[in-house]
């Protein structure tokens, strides 16, 4: 059997403050409420085709081993396409709402290099915006 993998469904990151990350995501990045489960600790955004669920510390569902949200070990990054990529523009964006901004770049994702920003949510989770793979951004022009 060979397992064939089309998108990221979901990314579940662990966190102290649920209600401001989900303002984060929903204010800064665009994301929208999809689901709430509060009995579970668990609200779930809508990140374009791709949900980015919150799980409470604590919560009913956590499994401690997961690690301990804001010192990096409940998740690397997430990373998010965005179209059209304006690297000018989100950064203004990102700094008017308060967003402390990592570097930007060129980098590798699922349909090759493009431009790649990378930014902090509330609790130090790294996210990377991701443009277009350079090749159309060249076509589109």
């Amino acid at each position: 059997m060979k397992i064939h993998i089309r998108e990221i469904d979901h990314v579940v990151i662990r966190a102290t403050d649920v209600a401001a990350m989900a303002r984060f995501y929903c204010d800064v990045l665009g994301c929208s409420v999809e689901k709430e489960q509060r009995e579970l600790g668990l609200t779930q955004l809508r990140a374009g085709r791709s949900l980015i669920d919150l799980l409470q510390v604590g919560a009913k569902i956590d499994r401690p081993e997961n690690g301990t949200p804001g010192a990096g070990r409940n998740m690397d990054h997430l990373c998010l396409r965005v179209e059209p990529f304006d690297a000018e523009a989100l950064k203004a964006h990102l700094a008017a709402q308060g967003a402390r901004l990592g570097e930007e770049g060129v980098r590798y994702g699922a349909d090759g290099y493009g431009p790649s920003l990378y930014l902090f949510d509330p609790e130090g989770n790294m996210v990377e915006l991701k443009g277009p793979p350079e090749a159309a951004r060249v076509t589109s022009l």
